[in-house]
Order: C-alpha cells, then sequence, then structure tokens
C-alpha cells in the first residue's frame, strides 16, 4: 500500500501541500524498491493503489528538477536516481513486450514524457536513446490513433469508439511529444483535436460529455479537462482558457461539501473519488485556486494511488500561483442551473440536486449508466442521504417506474425544470403520468419532497422509489418501534413496520404512509457488468405507490 494520509490541515497551501505529499509518498517508493530491486512492472503493479507505477517517474523527475521554495528535494541526487532508475525500468519492459500490454498505458507515456523533457539535460547519451527510442514506440501508433478519429462528427464514446476522456489524453500527449522532439505533424495534430476540444466540443455549461452532449460524465470530465488544461500549457490558446474557465465553473457547483462529485447528474459513475486530476488547468482562476485547495484538503486518510500522486506532481509542475476567491461550497447558499435540465442548491447544511437531463440510452455498452435518478439530498454532516445515481436494467431503482403490460419503463419522456424563491420543480412525464417533484427551499431543519401526480388516462402500476444511503454497522429504528442493525441481512419492512418515519446515521426521513423498505439492494457496476457485490456499495430502496400526492421530509 502507497501509505499517503493527507492528515487534517487547517488549509492545503498550495502549492506546498503538493510536495509535502509528494515526498511522503516517494519515500514509499524507495522503500518498496529497496525490499524489491528485482521487481517487475506486474509484481509492482499487483496491488490497486500502486497501479500506473510509472507515474512514480514524473513525481521523482518534479520533485529533482522543478525549483520551488516548498520543493525541499530540488536538486536531490536520490530523486534524480530514483527517475532513473524508474525510467530504464520502463525501458526494459517495453523492450521485452510488456509495458503496452497493460491497460490505459498512454496515461503512463504521458508522466514517462513529461520526466524526459524534465531530466533530458541530465540523460547521458546512451540512455537519452534508449528512452526516446522506446517513447517513440508507443507514440507513434498513438499518433496514428489521434489521427484515424480527427474528423470524428463529435468527440464522443459512439463515434471516437473509445471515451472522450482517452481521447483528449491521447492528443495532448502527442502535442507535448510534437514540442519536446520538435516534430511539427504530432504538434500540428495534437493541437487541432484539443483546439476543438476546447472550441467546439465543451457544452456551454462547462463539461465534456462522453456519451453525449446531453450531459455530463463528471468524474471522467476531470480527465478530460487534464489534457486542455496541459495543452494550453504549451500552446497558450485563447480558446483552451476559456474552456478552462467554464470547466472550473462547473466543477466548483457540482461538487459536495466532501469533496465527491455529484453523481446524479453523472451518466457512468454512481461512485468517484476526490479528484488529483487537473487542478493546474483551475489554478489559472482565483476561485479555481480555492477549488483545488477545498480539494486537496479533502484528501482521504487512506492511501492515495501511484497514479493519483503522478497527478499530484503535474498539479505541482503546472500550478498557477495567486490569490484565491470564495467558492460556492465556502458559502451559507448558492443556487445554480445548467443550461441542461439540471441544478444545485445549497441552503445551510444541506445540498439537493435535481436532474431532468434525458438522453439516448446506450444498451449494448456496459459503461453507460440510464438516466434514471432524478434527486439527492446530502447533508455536510451526515453525508450523501439520498442518492440520484442512475443504474442500468434496474427500473426498481429509478425515481418512477411504470409497468404497461409486460413493458416496464424507467425513463421519463420529457422534462421541465423550474426554479423560484420558495421551492424548485421537476416534471417528469411517463406514458401513464406525469409527477411534479417540489422541493422546498431547505432551511437548517431539514428539506419537504413532495410530488404531485396527474394521471394521463391510461392504466398502469407505477411507483415511485428513493434510494437511500445506509451504513453498514450502524442502527436503524423506525416509527413503528423496530430497531436493528445493518448488515448483509436482508430487510423487507410494509409500510405498517416503518410507521411513518426511519432514523439513522443521524437523519431521519419521515416517509410517505405508504412506503415500504428493501435492502440490500445492489446497483449495477458498469465495470464488472453486473450488480455490486459488496454490502458497503448496496442501498436501501423506498418504494410508494403513484398517487396523487406523495411526500418526504429528511431532518
Amino acid at each position: 500500500m502507497l501509505a499517503l494520509a493527507a492528515g487534517a490541515a487547517p488549509a492545503a497551501e498550495l502549492p506546498g501541500r503538493y510536495y509535502r505529499l509528494m515526498d511522503a509518498g516517494v519515500k514509499e517508493i524507495q522503500a518498496r524498491l529497496a525490499v524489491e530491486p528485482g521487481a517487475d512492472l506486474e509484481k509492482l503493479e499487483a496491488t490497486a493503489p500502486w497501479k500506473h507505477f510509472p507515474s512514480a517517474v514524473l513525481v521523482a523527475a518534479v520533485l529533482y528538477a522543478h525549483r520551488h521554495p516548498e520543493n525541499r528535494r530540488y536538486g536531490d541526487p536520490a530523486m534524480l536516481a530514483l527517475a532513473l532508475r524508474v525510467g530504464d525500468l520502463l525501458v526494459s519492459e517495453q523492450e521485452k513486450g510488456r509495458y503496452n500490454t497493460r491497460l490505459d498505458h498512454h496515461r503512463d507515456t504521458y508522466m514517462w514524457l513529461d520526466a524526459y523533457r524534465l531530466l533530458e539535460p541530465k540523460l547521458d547519451p546512451e540512455r537519452a536513446a534508449r528512452w526516446k527510442k522506446a517513447l517513440f514506440e508507443n507514440l507513434e501508433p498513438l499518433a496514428a490513433d489521434v489521427a484515424k478519429r480527427q474528423d470524428a462528427p463529435w468527440y464522443q464514446s459512439p463515434y471516437l469508439g473509445t471515451s472522450p476522456n482517452h481521447y483528449s489524453l491521447w492528443s495532448s500527449t502527442v502535442f507535448l511529444a510534437g514540442k519536446v522532439f520538435h516534430n511539427a505533424g504530432w504538434e500540428k495534430l495534437g493541437a487541432a483535436v484539443m483546439h476543438r476540444f476546447a472550441a467546439e466540443e465543451q457544452t456551454p455549461d462547462g463539461f465534456w460529455g462522453e456519451h453525449s452532449r446531453r450531459g455530463p460524465t463528471t468524474g471522467y470530465d476531470y480527465l478530460t479537462e487534464t489534457g486542455v488544461a496541459l495543452y494550453e500549457e504549451f500552446s497558450h490558446d485563447p480558446a483552451a482558457l476559456e474552456a478552462l474557465r467554464r470547466s472550473t465553473d462547473f466543477h466548483k457547483y457540482f461538487t459536495y461539501p466532501d469533496g465527491m462529485p455529484v453523481e446524479t447528474i453523472n451518466d457512468r459513475n454512481r461512485h468517484w473519488f476526490i479528484s488529483t486530476w487537473g487542478h493546474f488547468g483551475f489554478s489559472h482562476f482565483a476561485d479555481g485556486r480555492r477549488l483545488a485547495e477545498f480539494l486537496t484538503e479533502r484528501y482521504p486518510a487512506e492511501p492515495i494511488s501511484l497514479e493519483g500522486l503522478g497527478r499530484i506532481a503535474q498539479d505541482a509542475l503546472y500550478y498557477h500561483e495567486g490569490a484565491t476567491a470564495k467558492i460556492p461550497l465556502d458559502e451559507q447558499r448558492f443556487h445554480y442551473r445548467m443550461r441542461a435540465p439540471a441544478e444545485i442548491r445549497k441552503a445551510g447544511p444541506w445540498i439537493v440536486c435535481l436532474s431532468g437531463i434525458i438522453d439516448t440510452q446506450a444498451p449494448v455498452s456496459q459503461f453507460y449508466l440510464d438516466r434514471q435518478g432524478s434527486v439527492s439530498i446530502f447533508h455536510e454532516k451526515y453525508g450523501l442521504i439520498v442518492t440520484g445515481g442512475g443504474s442500468k436494467r434496474q427500473p426498481e431503482l429509478a425515481t418512477f417506474r411504470e409497468k404497461i403490460g409486460e413493458q416496464i419503463f424507467a425513463l421519463p419522456m420529457s422534462s421541465r425544470l423550474d426554479t423560484g424563491e420558495r421551492e424548485d420543480r421537476l416534471a417528469l412525464a411517463f406514458n401513464t403520468f406525469y409527477g411534479v417533484m417540489r422541493v422546498e427551499i431547505p432551511e437548517e431543519r431539514s428539506v419537504v419532497l413532495s410530488t404531485a401526480i396527474t394521471s394521463r388516462g391510461r392504466r398502469a402500476e407505477a411507483r415511485m422509489n428513493l434510494q437511500l444511503c445506509l451504513k453498514t454497522g450502524e442502527t436503524l429504528e423506525t416509527g413503528a418501534g423496530r430497531r436493528l442493525t445493518v448488515g448483509t441481512e436482508p430487510i423487507e419492512m410494509e409500510p405498517a413496520e416503518l410507521g411513518g418515519w426511519i432514523r439513522h446515521h443521524g437523519w431521519k426521513l419521515k416517509v410517505d404512509p405508504a412506503a415500504s423498505l428493501r435492502w440490500p439492494v445492489f446497483p449495477f457496476n458498469p465495470y464488472a457488468n453486473a450488480p455490486e457485490r459488496t454490502v458497503d456499495l448496496a442501498i436501501a430502496v423506498v418504494s410508494v405507490p403513484v398517487k396523487e400526492e406523495i411526500r418526504f421530509e429528511v431532518e
């Protein structure tokens, strides 16, 4: 394990904190190599925190070569020795045909390339030639892959045959390689693609959709932004800087107080992490520097991955220092609405997100979830209470579902979002009814979610569902006097057993009198192409038959 505990700190104090994290991490890398001096990449990367081990080459190179008052390792011969050792290992793995068989090795090639750029004056001719040859063996096919996709109608996965975040990272790496190796063709190719990412592919809302432009893929958006930020560093393209401004605005709003991206608007992931990617792109702006601080302050106590450490090295290398300005999460209240039908509102300790984003389904691809969740509720103290995460082939998790004959529908046909001073309203239309979800502007004490249902004349079996985040090992209490510990055992409660409310993890949910509850329900995992298996990723579903009025209150 890469023991990089972020620890408790009153402020991130960037970029100094980046250097402190790298300093701690590089000691772990040195210790690992001392114990396993002959280890190859397969052995070094055998556990998850050590995946993308080549990131170590950039960590050591930045510590050695990048002068900064906070970098105590600048000019340290031990850092140079470590960088050379890792780079030589990568050459050896490439020569044995093993380097480029690893998943997403293109991300490692960027790390190696930028380390080469920093260390080139210190490379003897023989080593420089070996590194350059190995890098070219990876960059040439990467450039070919970029070139054949350059004129795709849109830079989204249905057209690219890969994810936009991959294509952004490929193209920015090829652009940087053109700069480093004075290859005008690579530089021109990479610049053309990256300019299009900045000027045409980003939506006015500031995100790059993976499946379409209709809505974001929030976590992976950090990766695409990182490619644009790297391109801007070496091109100074005004379009790229404008895109980074829009990206900063998007992420500073659609982030929870714990630093996690908001899942309700995400079409690919229910869970993510506090991102280390692309902070340097935000750092062009005062509020972006504060966003980078906000994220860095919330790094978890458990180990940061080695690739995460590599991205911290990239952040430190390209960070733009300056004054900071408050972001919305520093305020007691804010409200932000995208051009897409989605909004987020903070009022006191509460964050509520409503999403009426409707997108084309991707039934064949396992990697895109159905946008069937419409609401999430977060509390600064208790965390995520109601999740709006999507799923796949699980209509029972949808905010609304209807059954007509043998057909089940879990996605709305259309939506309308209205916001006001007293309440926000999201209307969702289905075949047999439409529902108008009303969220009263939260007060300090509670959030009220009520839904008015209007029949469209046809009869169907229809339900409204909320996905609750329960914590294993903690007590679940109901208004009917039931009290039990949440664990692996199934829980099924009918309305009489709930007795009108549920208390758990410090919060209380007043449920509609017709509500029932089921636990555990395992949401879909796109990487396994199957439901989750571990109970810590399970949810509870509170379900109510569709009727004229449905009411919930969280306090």
